[in-house]
């Protein structure tokens, strides 16, 4: 059994479809219903009531050929049967010209009209058995007549006119709802049914339409006072469009900002529950994945107008042969049975009882059909009248700030074209969910109820330059909050797509460095104005070129900029930067990518560049002419360029001071001699290449105080290096060396040197000469003892030993004034082989002598 609370709710269930079904389709289907009645009630009538009643026609005998009667009396034949096995015969009485004959009437005459001729035992037999018995002969010869004239002279449609309604409308009711039905329709229907529900019980949709209200209403009340008072922190673009070149606004899709329409904060409106706030988020990213799965066919308008037009013709078809069947359904029937031999009349009359009711019944059926029709071509003529796979909410944009919502196209243009037809209100609330704006100003009330000003200041640390920083990392966008912390130094956006930076940052006066990791931020006319006059080190990761922001070649006073990203797009091998020349103080250029000549754009603000770092990704560096045009330049690196020798151009920077050709394919150094006309240079780096050998050639860089050649391919150090006087750093970890030559006794300034990984096994005594020595790494060789006069090293401050063959260490360690035990990099168990003393002495405090010794 049922509950009642079960049996209650069933009333409670409304049509899932019914906001896509128009006034013609639910009156269709009205109609369909009342044929189906129509259908079931006359076949109910047909299966209780339906038949004929049949009377013989006088004027058609059997026996019309016989001689009429004579003297005013009947006449009659008899006609003999004889019962088998010795039974006494029967005479039958056939009587002419008679209306019916019975077995009463046969019995009367037989006794009455009967002469025995037989012996008197047989006359009383035939007395006793002439009663018999009755059989209703009469009766089963009119049934039988009924029955063969009901299916010979009733025509086919009277019979089968129930029938035919309820067929005829079954089809109309499966074509009205096959699109609902249908495998490859009925999915993106139900999708788009709930999501069109929850869009339109969303808070959110309350809510941001509650804001345009709000908006509309503050604009009025701005426009009537003259707009005298404006927010603090409103940008005051004259133009909201299209801003001019020098004043780089947000012009992508957003909220605009202008002294006309400025920026309404309203709290109570935009408050929203987390969960309301998720949920709409959700309903977003499904509103944007359903439209781009539905705007790529047009299945459904298609099966759409394919059943409208099934259902025309059915009308058509319906009308025109029930048209030629009305008049067959009448109430008077003539039936020829054929049957004379055993009736004895050839021609009956019939009457349909049922036929004044069927022929009222199709009557009412055609109207219904009729009126059918006309909403079947009325359907047609709205399918065909307007572009139903296109849909426009100009209105809705009209209507409210959203004007970003985007028109739509194929089948769900016409899912809204449907809705429209039941509520334009469904439609107008659903935009919401189409427009960016919308979905920012979601995304910006939630972000800025999750992150407070508390939890920003939470998340500001210390970086290695002392600045307070604070990175955010894959947000939605950036919170208003920070913007508050005005004692920040360095700010790093990552990954946030729709970054905007308001005109609240001027309150941040301390900041200088901004870094944007995949983040390409739009910022307010004011914001720029700010960032132009104060931000001097900018970080640009991008994927592609064009996702550096415009902005970023405007800022006059910028001193570095860093970028990291693609430059050599496949879709634009010409692609380069935009024109630098605003970047008058620009000092510092950094750019790692693929770079396969410098761009030429470079060159704009080549006289003012002190520094120029060049980081490929193993894509060889060819053109290098432009570098000849940066005068200025004291630092220059070229890493990972496939760079086989040393460029030419660089001969031509006589005010460089260090230079790093790291990570290349460069196998001679041969050109080294041209730095001769270097007189400023003081640090080469050639490390990770493949040089053999260093030429003679190098004595000529005389103020060289930096050599990096490790990891290349060198098995000796040849005499002329030894001879760089000024050298405080030199190093050759990672290459072939057997020796350490003596003349590296001369090196008396030399400070840090590096033989790390290599074939060493004795050390010189003339390297103990090298008293400034700070730094010596000796590790991963094949030495196998250390001389007592590395206690002559009193500088030094690191020494690595480990990956020898060592034995033991000598006790003269203890002599090295600033060496301790953090700074001696050896095996355990060779520091346990030194003298307690000396261990005690290198395990000693090393914060104020080691500082004193840096």
């Amino acid at each position: 059994m049922f509950t009642l609370a079960e049996v209650a709710s069933l009333n409670d269930i409304q049509p899932t479809y019914r906001i896509l079904k128009p006034w013609w389709d639910v009156f269709m289907d009205y109609l369909a219903v009342v044929m189906l009645m129509v259908a079931i009630f006359a076949g109910t009538m047909q299966l209780t009531k339906d038949q004929v009643v049949c009377l013989p026609n006088l004027q058609s005998t059997a026996n019309s050929k016989a001689q009429p009667s004579t003297s005013g009396k009947a006449g009659f034949t008899t006609l003999e049967t004889t019962t088998g096995q010795g039974e006494a015969s029967m005479r039958t009485v056939t009587f002419r010209n008679a209306p019916t004959v019975t077995p009463d009437v046969l019995s009367r005459a037989t006794s009455s009209q009967y002469q025995p001729t037989e012996s008197g035992q047989e006359q009383k037999k035939e007395q006793k058995d002439s009663s018999g018995r009755k059989t209703n002969l009469d009766f089963q010869q009119y049934v039988f007549i009924n029955q063969m004239c009901y299916h010979l002279a009733l025509p086919w449609y009277s019979k089968y006119f129930p029938y035919l309604v309820l067929i005829h409308t079954i089809i109309l009711i499966v074509s009205s709802n096959f699109w609902f039905k249908y495998p490859k329709t009925c999915s993106k229907i139900e999708h788009f049914v709930s999501i069109l529900g929850k869009c339109f019980e969303s808070p959110w949709t309350t809510k941001a339409l509650s804001e345009t209200a709000c908006e509309d209403s503050e604009e009025n009340k701005q426009r009537l006072t003259g707009a005298q008072s404006l927010p603090k922190y409103v940008s005051t673009s004259s133009d909201e469009g299209s801003p001019s070149a020098n004043t780089p606004m947000i012009t992508k899709s957003g909220f605009k900002f202008s002294a006309d329409k400025p920026m309404i904060e309203v709290p109570s409106v935009t408050i929203l529950d987390k969960k309301d706030g998720e949920q709409a988020k959700a309903l977003f990213e499904k509103v944007r994945k359903f439209r781009a799965h539905v705007e790529d066919s047009d299945l459904i308008y298609k099966l759409y107008v394919g059943q409208t037009v099934i259902k025309t013709v059915k009308f058509i078809f319906i009308l025109c042969y029930t048209a030629n069947f009305v008049n067959t359904i009448s109430f008077e029937h003539i039936c020829n049975p054929k049957v004379e031999h055993l009736i004895g009349y050839t021609q009956f009359e019939c009457t349909h009882n049922m036929a004044y009711m069927l022929k009222k019944l199709l009557i009412s059926y055609i109207s219904l059909i009729c009126v059918y029709g006309f909403i079947c071509l009325y359907t047609l003529f709205w399918l065909f009248r307007i572009p139903l796979k296109e849909y426009s909410f100009e209105k809705v944009r009209e209507e409210s700030s959203f004007s970003d919502i985007p028109d739509v196209k194929n089948d769900f243009a016409f899912l809204l074209h449907m809705v429209d037809q039941y509520d334009q209100l469904y439609s107008k609330r659903f935009g919401v969910f189409l427009s960016e704006v919308s979905e920012n100003k979601l995304r910006e009330i939630s972000l800025n109820h999750e992150w407070t000003f508390e939890k920003l200041r939470q998340h500001v640390s210390r970086n290695a330059q002392d600045k307070q920083e604070l990175h955010l990392f894959m947000l939605s966008g950036v919170p208003d909050a920070v913007f508050d912390l005005t004692d920040l130094d360095v700010l790093k956006l990552e990954l946030i797509p729709e970054a905007k930076i308001p005109a609240k940052i001027s309150q941040m006066t301390n900041l200088q460095e901004l870094h944007l990791c995949h983040c390409p931020a739009k910022v307010e006319q004011t914001a720029f104005s700010f960032l132009r006059d104060h931000l001097r080190c900018l970080h640009v990761k991008f994927t592609d070129v064009a996702e550096i922001p415009a902005w970023v070649y405007l800022l006059k006073n910028l001193r570095e900029l860093y970028l990291i990203g693609n430059l050599n797009s496949e879709n634009n091998k010409m692609i380069g930067l935009e024109s630098l020349r605003e970047l008058r103080h620009l000092k510092i250029l950094y750019v790692k990518s693929n770079l396969t000549k410098i761009p030429p754009n470079i060159t704009d603000v080549a006289p003012h560049l002190t520094k120029l770092v060049i980081l490929n990704d193993g894509t060889k560096l060819v053109v290098l002419n432009s570098l000849k045009k940066m005068t200025n330049v004291a630092e220059l690196e070229l890493q990972n360029c496939e760079l086989e020798r040393i460029p030419h151009a660089i001969f031509s920077l006589s005010n460089l001071q260090e230079l790093d050709l790291k990570s290349n394919s460069i196998r001679t150094i041969e050109e080294i001699i041209s730095f001769q006309h270097l007189k400023r240079l003081t640090c080469l780096k050639l490390w990770h290449n493949k040089i053999v050998n260093i030429p003679s050639s190098i004595t000529h860089i005389k103020n060289l105080e930096s050599l990096y050649l490790s990891n290349n391919k060198l098995e000796s150090l040849p005499a002329a290096v030894f001879s760089l006087q000024k050298l405080r750093c030199l190093d050759v970890s990672y290459n072939s060396i057997a020796l350490i030559p003596a003349e590296i006794g001369l090196l008396q300034n030399l400070q840090h040197f590096h033989i790390t990984g290599n074939k060493v096994d004795t050390l010189p005594k003339q390297l103990f000469k090298c008293v400034k020595l700070r730094t010596l790494s000796l590790g991963q060789n094949s030495i196998t003892s250390i001389p007592d006069k590395i206690s002559q090293l009193l500088q030094l401050t690191h020494l690595e030993l480990k990956g020898n063959c060592l034995e033991y260490l000598p006790a003269t360690l203890g002599q090295c004034q600033l060496l301790r035990k953090s700074g001696l990099v050896v095996e355990d168990h060779l520091f346990d082989t030194l003298p307690s003393k000396v261990k005690e002495v290198l395990n000693q405090d090393t914060s104020i002598p080691f500082a004193n010794g840096i």
